[in-house]
C-alpha cells in the first residue's frame, strides 16, 4: 500500500485579529476551509506569539479538566492531517520544537512571507527556513500570492503573516494620508526614544467612542478584504494543500479603558479566531 502524499502547508496569520471582528465580518470564502473556532494565544504581541505557533502550538480551546500534556499530545497529532503524515507527534518536534527545521527534515522545503518588522529576517524567527523575507508593505497579502511556489515534486511549508488587520487597519489601495495616527504609534521609535527614564507612565485616550467603534469597522472591513484576497489564493494552490487561518493576537477597541494590543491582561486581546482544511 503507497504513502498518503504529503501536503502543502500554509500557515496564514491575520494580525491583531479578534476573533468578534472576524465573525462579523461574515467571511464567506474562509469558510469553506471549515468551521469558524473562537480560541485563544498564547501570547498578546506578535513576536511571542509567532515564537509560539512555530513551536507548533496554535490558538488553544480552553477545556476543562483535561491534563496539558493530554492537550498538547492531542493537538499535536493534528499535524498528521495538516501534512498528511500517519505517524507525526509531540516525540517529532524534539529536540528542537520548532516547526521549520523539523518540517525540513521530513522533507518539506520552509518559507516565510511577513509583513510586521519585528518579524524580520534578524530576528531568531527565521530558524530554519529555507527562505525568509520582509514585504515592502505591512497590509498586502495578495502581494504575497505570486511569490508562493508549491511544486508537485516536494511539499511546501509557507508562514503568511498580512497587516491589514493590524493598526490602522488599512487596506492596499488607502493613501497613507487617510490612515487614523496616533501619536507614538506612527514613529514608534522616536518617542520611545524621547521617554525621560524613570518618567510617569502617560495615561490617555486617543481617540473618541465614536472613532473607536469606525477602528473597528475598520477591521471588519480588511476581513472581507482578506476573504476575498483568500478565494483568490484557494484558486492558485493546488490539491493536497492545507490551510491553517488564524491570528496572532486580538486587539482591543476602547472595552474597559484598553486599545490596542500587547502589555494589556484582557479577553479580547488574546481571543482569535481559527479555521483550517484541505484545498480538494
Amino acid at each position: 500500500m503507497s504513502k498518503p502524499k504529503p501536503n502543502h502547508y500554509l500557515l496564514i496569520i491575520f494580525d491583531s485579529c479578534r476573533y468578534d471582528t472576524f465573525v462579523a465580518a461574515r467571511p464567506k470564502t474562509l469558510r469553506r476551509l471549515g468551521r469558524i473556532e473562537r480560541r485563544w494565544s498564547y501570547a498578546s504581541w506578535t513576536s511571542p506569539s509567532h515564537f509560539n505557533l512555530l513551536t507548533g502550538l496554535m490558538p488553544h480551546t480552553s477545556p476543562r479538566r483535561v491534563l496539558t500534556s493530554d492537550y498538547h499530545q492531542h493537538e499535536f497529532a493534528k499535524f498528521n492531517t495538516r501534512l498528511g503524515l500517519e505517524s507525526f507527534n509531540f516525540r517529532a518536534m524534539l529536540p528542537r520544537l520548532y516547526l521549520p527545521p523539523v518540517l525540513r527534515h521530513l522533507g518539506w522545503s520552509t518559507h516565510a512571507l511577513v509583513s510586521m518588522p519585528v518579524l524580520n529576517p534578524a530576528t531568531i524567527l527565521n530558524t530554519g527556513f529555507d527562505s525568509y523575507k520582509l514585504m515592502d508593505r505591512h497590509n498586502d497579502l495578495r502581494a504575497m500570492l505570486p511569490l508562493l511556489e508549491l511544486p508537485s515534486n516536494q511539499p511546501h511549508f509557507y508562514l503568511l503573516n498580512t497587516g491589514e488587520t493590524h493598526y490602522p487597519y488599512a487596506l492596499p489601495h488607502e493613501p497613507e494620508n487617510s490612515w487614523p495616527r496616533i501619536h507614538g504609534v506612527h514613529g514608534v521609535l522616536g518617542h520611545l526614544e524621547g521617554q525621560a527614564p524613570g518618567a510617569k507612565l502617560r495615561r490617555r485616550t486617543p481617540f473618541t467612542a465614536k472613532q473607536l467603534v469606525e477602528l473597528r469597522n475598520r477591521q471588519v472591513e480588511a476581513v472581507r478584504h482578506l476573504d476575498t484576497v483568500i478565494e483568490e489564493l484557494l484558486d492558485l494552490v493546488p490539491k493536497h494543500t492545507y490551510i491553517t487561518v488564524t491570528s496572532d493576537h486580538g486587539e482591543l477597541f476602547g472595552e474597559d479603558g484598553y486599545f490596542g494590543h500587547g502589555p494589556i491582561q484582557h479577553d479580547k486581546v488574546f481571543e482569535v479566531p481559527f479555521v483550517e482544511g484541505k484545498v480538494r
